[in-house]
């Protein structure tokens, strides 16, 4: 094995340093695992073992003050590893807003078994009673001495003399403040190290060049146009095709010439994009619903488009292979995932593979770092002994990445004296999970010869659909739910955040309206009629306070609207209030939104905070303005002129309340705020204009 390799092979992520002394450069009495999570170091610091992801979300911050908390050190001291194949538990994928719930608790439990073994050989080292201890940032201190978790590390093995006991809600000093974000100040002054930035010695740069469209297969290639750069590798595998050069714009250059001289056959596979909505209940067996609206029953259908991850940095991965070993740096959501689809794409046992995770250009649920990953594995298995860089393109990020799914709903139902006596949905959705689960999921196992994945649906199940999330409706109603899976969609689709829990929760809110008005009552008295759970009317009630929902006056362009839903119904309770204009050309602007959430404990109200400020923008910008486009035969939003976003200088004032309930399980607030948040932006345009029910409403 070269020097290179041995070091590529053992090198974490971010900074890098401290990756390799975490690995085994320490000396053995310097530190010690206590357990599968927590590591205590004789200088003081504390390395924390964690299988989820940090994106932005603030994750690895709460995990650090809800290990401070337990261990009572200071949050300083806290160093999270990056997430490894080689040194992390496996926990999946980081989705279904359960970091909190799932790894939030697992952090909490180690810290305090660590406690509970430190505390325990604290008191036979100062033979004093355990219950007599207190700690002090890392120093346990008794009326006969004090010693400090390092100490006691050096010296050597602990035991445990009584069972760990989580701290009680009154006794935390940690959890339910507000703490410095660990992550941010290398972020804002330059110096955090993301995946885009790395760089490796002797590394090379490729690009992949795509077909045109989905069903597109190479017909010829003249590589001779490559002859005159010496210094380019061309690596082809069936339709899959990549350049490899010493410098990022050699790269660059190469791939344009490349692209220039290939010829591919294409077919026209696609419906007509005006015969989407119409393809999915054909495909659904879902039989299309007249418009009512008589006294008997109001019915109506609501559409939602294919949107994108829209991540603002391509994906991107490097890999290294050599003497059997492959190494892979990606930005993806699941480490252990990709490690097993990658075992499959480049026929690798798993346990020479090797995935650790760096931040790049994020985003929430499946975008194009898994197959940005599995683009820089194959090459690496073709060039052994150098490290290869592999970005993708603007184009390839809007064109390839797996999108959110369009979805139909058709809903109807039935007013009778302000209370709704019957309800009755047909939801019809393509898949809305694809993640790796073997290499079938993989961009590149469509392109390579023999194909491995000869769909992107091959072997889905109907779980995979996602499209039942939030279809039942939170309320007290009579309903009558049929969610149909969509198993041969025209566009790759995968999780985008909430699933389908955005759609669905915005057919279910704007429908809410609908039958309130039909029956005469404010929008937020008739959902509190319907509602008895005393968590869902409070966040219902706290937003309507805050916003002033009964003292505004609807004004000629201007209007309100409301949305609530619980996430799944099993999470976060959100509710949402927005006040909307619309100019003289008929494009809407949201002028503030107001919020409140219930997520059970709150580790960090900032965290939480910052969670929904962002759901209800991204939420915004799905209403507003977001659509990929498409022809019979390949999709044409390749761009930002072409798929347009909400910018900053549209983003809304937002005003966030925290309903804290300590002692109480966390519920996940990451995906809670798009399907409230959306539903009311389409209720405040319908009170100043007719009602929009498909997306987006400004194109």
């Amino acid at each position: 094995m070269s020097d290179l390799s041995r070091r590529v092979f053992m090198l974490g992520s971010g900074a890098l340093a401290v990756a390799i002394s975490m690995l085994g450069s320490a000396p053995a009495r310097a530190r010690q695992s206590l357990n599968e999570r927590i590591e205590i170091h004789a200088d003081g610091t504390i390395r924390l073992r964690v299988g989820r992801i940090e994106m932005g979300q603030g994750f690895n911050s709460a995990m650090a003050q809800l290990a401070a908390e337990e261990l009572d050190v200071d949050i300083a001291r806290i160093r999270i590893l990056p997430v490894d194949t080689a040194i992390s538990p496996n926990e999946g994928f980081t989705d279904s807003s359960a970091s909190i719930r799932s790894s939030g608790m697992a952090v909490r439990r180690a810290a305090a078994e660590a406690r509970a073994m430190l505390l325990g050989t604290a008191a036979r080292r100062l033979s004093a009673p355990l219950s007599t201890l207190r700690v002090d940032d890392g120093t346990v201190r008794s009326a006969t001495g004090s010693i400090s978790y390092w100490a006691l590390v050096a010296e050597g093995s602990l035991v445990t003399t009584a069972p760990p006991r989580l701290k009680a809600t009154a006794d935390r000093r940690l959890v339910g403040h507000d703490m410095p974000r660990i992550d941010l100040p290398a972020k804002v002054m330059g110096k955090a190290v993301f995946l885009h930035d790395l760089r490796l010695p002797g590394m090379l740069h490729a690009r992949v060049l795509r077909p045109p469209s989905y069903e597109a297969r190479l017909a010829s290639l003249d590589s001779a146009l490559l002859s005159a750069m010496p210094d380019v590798r061309l690596i082809r595998n069936g339709s899959f095709l990549a350049v490899v050069a010493e410098c990022e714009e050699e790269a660059v250059r190469a791939l344009e010439r490349l692209r220039s001289s290939a010829t591919w056959r294409e077919s026209e596979t696609m419906p007509e994009p005006g015969d989407l909505y119409a393809y999915l209940r054909r495909e659904a067996n879902v039989p299309e619903l007249s418009p009512s609206s008589s006294r008997a029953r109001l019915s109506a259908t609501y559409e939602v488009p294919y949107r994108m991850h829209g991540s603002i940095g391509p994906s991107c991965a490097i890999a290294f292979f050599e003497d059997g070993n492959l190494t892979v740096w990606s930005h993806a959501q699941g480490m252990y995932p990709l490690r097993s689809s990658l075992a499959d794409l480049v026929d690798l046992p798993q346990e020479h593979i090797r995935c650790i995770h760096m931040e790049g250009a994020g985003c929430y649920g499946h975008n194009g770092a898994d197959d940005a990953a599995a683009d820089a594995a194959l090459i690496a298995r073709a060039i052994p002994g150098r490290a290869i860089r592999l970005q993708w393109m603007r184009e390839d990020e809007h064109l390839w990445e797996p999108y959110g799914p369009a979805m139909v709903a058709q809903v109807s139902g039935r007013v009778e004296n302000g209370r709704i006596r019957d309800w009755g949905y047909i939801v019809a959705s393509p898949a809305h999970s694809s993640r790796p689960g073997g290499a079938t999921r993989l961009l590149a196992a469509r392109h390579v010869e023999p194909p491995i994945a000869p769909s992107f649906l091959a072997g889905f199940t109907q779980w995979a659909g996602g499209g039942s999330y939030n279809a039942e409706p939170y309320y007290d109603i009579p309903a009558q739910v049929d969610v149909r899976f969509v198993r041969r969609a025209p566009l790759r689709s995968s999780a985008l955040r909430g699933l389908g829990a955005f759609a669905n929760v915005f057919a279910i809110e704007s429908f809410m309206d609908e039958l309130a008005a039909e029956a005469g009552i404010d929008p937020v008295t008739f959902r509190l009629d319907h509602l008895s759970d005393p968590r869902a009317r409070l966040v219902i009630e706290t937003v309507a306070d805050h916003f002033g929902w009964s003292r505004f006056t609807e004004q000629a362009g201007r209007g309100k609207g409301f949305g609530f839903a619980r996430l799944n119904n099993y999470g976060a309770y959100v509710a949402v209030a927005v006040e909307m204009e619309r100019d003289a050309n008929g494009r809407f602007e949201i002028i503030r939104a107001v919020a409140a959430v219930d997520c059970g404990e709150v580790v960090s109200p900032d965290g939480v905070r910052n969670q929904i400020e962002g759901g209800i923008v991204q939420a915004a910008s799905w209403v507003l303005m977001e659509k990929v486009d498409f022809d019979r035969t390949r999709v044409t939003s390749a761009d930002w002129d072409a798929y347009p976003i909400l910018r900053i200088t549209e983003a809304p004032e937002v005003e966030v309340n925290l309903i804290d309930r300590p002692g109480q399980p966390p519920l996940g607030v990451g995906e809670a705020a798009q399907g409230p948040a959306g539903a009311a932006v389409a209720n405040a345009a319908a009170s100043i204009g007719p009602r929009i029910r498909s997306l987006p409403l400004n194109r």
